[in-house]
């Protein structure tokens, strides 16, 4: 490798974890014979409550279910796609899959005819499961182009129940069989990519892939995610389609965790699962732990302690800042002041938080997309650590994370033992180590160009400070250069956008333009709370050209405490507030909550034109009104740390 500068990051030192000798099907069969009476699921009945499967009995319906597939033709290196959401089923499938040493395709149950068309022919899947009758469809509009596709699987008419009797007349026998061929370097998943534009690409991942990651921060942080004594639980509710939910799976299933599957994503209902679930430890992305604290700020203005909140979030994060400075050397730890205050402030606000997150939660892990530094010292403020890491499809999840007792917020961490990171010349992040997947599907051209001389050139942007912490700071297509030449990243000015509760979601533009924009979406539970609080005289429609002034005037103080982060050459000079989210459905994120900036740059390029267009005709002198300077006492996260 040449010339990638003089910077590497050097591994973290942990305790070792058992090494891995057969595939990941042997860890539900390992469970069951050490501790068969172990709660490995958690599965919530119509009434609300959660009844949970042994660590035996799940073993048991794993070899039930992988009878019925060697009974219906599924052999060694067949290829099964599941198309369904965060459930149990996908659970039980997923490891019968293994156990007869086939290899799984996750398929987001959202996608479209056409991706669910390129995935299975791509991948050459003999059978695919889906959930529902929409599912049937989806998948029956493609058959003829599939001539491999045996078997279409459908979970709400009872596929699996009906696999089960079929497999009958299999003795157990051959299943323990095929799993003992399975090894290490077997591939297990082809996950396909996203894709942000054209079309996805199968990241063919092997057992030691995705065991590996989990396998490290078992070993090294496991001892963390509940309190002593403790059996660790968590509720899964990222999709089993991406990388990040699969790794969380089998972190479960190989370190023992107690598993709740949620497969909603709206907030009532996650919101609900965790008051009833009860976890210890979360799994989430920036936007769910952005979410919790929108509605606990949202819940403590209609309480009319907002205020109060405000208050509380401030000396949250600078307990935490005085608590990192105090680890990492470089301070004396909160003052005597603070430590009071901070204590009020537990009484009063932050043990309500932890409660409405099932009041059990002592660590949370992040990933996805980085974490907010100001957000990170709320949560480590109000004794919940959410420990930033980083990882990627073409990883099988994680490669770095926080070290314990040496945690920096603001940063996605160290490198996970075995696992090298340097950061080229023009800032892009190179990983090495056995956690690399084995290439691309059919594509040995994508597959050379992404491994260059050992190294995977992951895409994202980065630097290693000093002691080897890596920052992310956006992804390499993602850089905008506008008509000035001035090139930036947008990734930073988004994520401090949505701190501000009334804003959902950001998309920085700029391309080829005089200065950089923004076009916005809403939160509508805020904004609803927004116009409930506020008072506006005047009958309609005065009234509402009022409040649409005023909404606007809160956005605009929002960009511009955006602006504070950046030179005034990358800062925000005009923005839109758009009508609608972007979201899978009209395919503006991809599965895996990502933007997809060129699909929303196209549907939106007569906004963006008029955008410029507007602010080209505004008289220089009047520019400065456009955005406002941010008041203090309106910012939550007032101080750039």
């Amino acid at each position: 490798m040449r010339d990638l500068g003089n910077v590497r990051a050097a591994a973290q030192d942990t305790t070792g974890w058992p090494v891995m000798a057969g595939g990941l099907a042997d860890s539900v069969f390992d469970r069951a014979a050490r501790d068969p009476l172990l709660p490995q699921i958690a599965r919530r009945g119509a009434d609300g409550t959660w009844t949970t499967v042994t660590a035996i009995e799940l073993r048991d319906e794993v070899v039930d279910l992988a009878k019925g597939l060697v009974a219906s033709g599924i052999r060694p290196g067949d290829r099964v796609a599941i198309m369904a959401r965060t459930r149990y089923e996908w659970t039980v499938l997923s490891c019968a899959l293994w156990a007869v040493g086939a290899e799984v395709v996750p398929i987001y149950p959202t996608s479209s005819h056409e991706q669910v068309e390129w995935i299975l022919r791509d991948s050459d899947s003999v059978a695919v499961l889906v959930e529902d009758e929409h599912g049937v469809m989806t998948v029956g509009s493609v058959c003829a182009s599939l001539p491999r596709l045996r078997h279409v699987w459908q979970l709400d008419t009872g596929a699996l129940r009906a696999l089960v009797e079929r497999g009958r007349p299999v003795p157990a026998t051959t299943v323990d069989s095929l799993r003992r061929i399975v090894l290490p370097d077997s591939t297990a998943v082809i996950a396909y990519t996203s894709g942000t534009s054209g079309h996805p690409r199968g990241c063919a991942l092997s057992h030691r892939n995705l065991a590996g990651a989990g396998d490290t921060r078992l070993a090294g942080w496991g001892h963390t995610w509940a309190p002593p004594g403790e059996q660790p639980s968590t509720v899964v509710f990222l999709p089993f389609s991406h990388v990040y939910g699969l790794m969380v799976q089998v972190l479960c299933l190989r370190g023992g965790l107690l598993m709740g599957h949620e497969p909603e994503l709206r907030a009532d209902v996650l919101a609900e699962s965790l008051l009833t679930f009860r976890p210890t430890y979360l799994c989430a992305v920036p936007f769910v732990f952005e979410k919790l604290y929108k509605n606990a700020l949202r819940a403590a203005q209609q309480a009319g302690r907002g205020a109060l909140f405000e208050r509380a979030v401030r000396t949250a994060q600078d307990y935490a800042l005085a608590t990192e400075r105090q680890r990492l050397g470089t301070g004396p730890g909160p003052g005597l002041d603070l430590k009071l205050q901070h204590s009020l402030y537990e009484k009063a606000v932050y043990r309500k938080v932890r409660a409405a997150l099932g009041g059990r939660v002592c660590g949370a892990v992040s990933g996805g997309s980085p974490l907010s530094r100001e957000l990170a010292l709320f949560y480590e403020g109000i004794g919940i650590y959410v420990h930033d890491g980083y990882g990627l499809t073409e990883t099988g999840g994680g490669i770095t994370a926080q070290p314990l007792g040496r945690e920096k917020s603001g940063t996605v961490g160290l490198p996970l033992p075995g696992i090298d990171v340097q950061v080229a010349p023009d800032g892009e992040i190179l990983v090495r180590g056995p956690s690399v997947f084995q290439g691309y599907v059919n594509d040995d051209l994508g597959t050379h160009a992404a491994l260059r001389e050992g190294w995977l050139a992951t895409g994202d942007l980065g630097h290693l400070d000093p002691e080897g912490y890596l920052s992310i700071t956006g992804r390499k297509k993602d850089i905008i250069v506008t008509s000035g030449g001035k090139s930036v990243a947008p990734a930073a000015l988004e994520e401090r956008l949505r701190m501000h509760p009334l804003i959902h979601q950001a998309v920085v533009v700029g391309d080829n333009r005089p200065c950089v924009g923004a076009l916005i979406t809403l939160d509508p539970e805020f904004v609803t709370h927004w116009r409930g609080a506020l008072f506006m005289p005047g009958g309609a429609p005065a009234g509402e050209a009022r409040e649409a002034n005023a909404l606007r005037q809160e956005v605009a103080r929002a960009v511009a405490a955006a602006n504070t982060t950046v030179s005034r050459s990358e800062s925000i000079r005009v923005f839109r507030v758009l009508p609608e989210p972007f979201d899978v459905s009209n395919g503006l994120l991809t599965p895996s909550m990502k933007l997809r900036r060129d699909a929303i740059a196209h549907r939106y390029a007569v906004e963006i034109d008029g955008m410029y267009h507007s602010a080209s005709r505004v008289p220089r002198e009047r520019r400065s009104e456009e955005l406002p300077l941010w008041d203090d006492s309106d910012d939550v996260f007032r101080r750039t740390r």
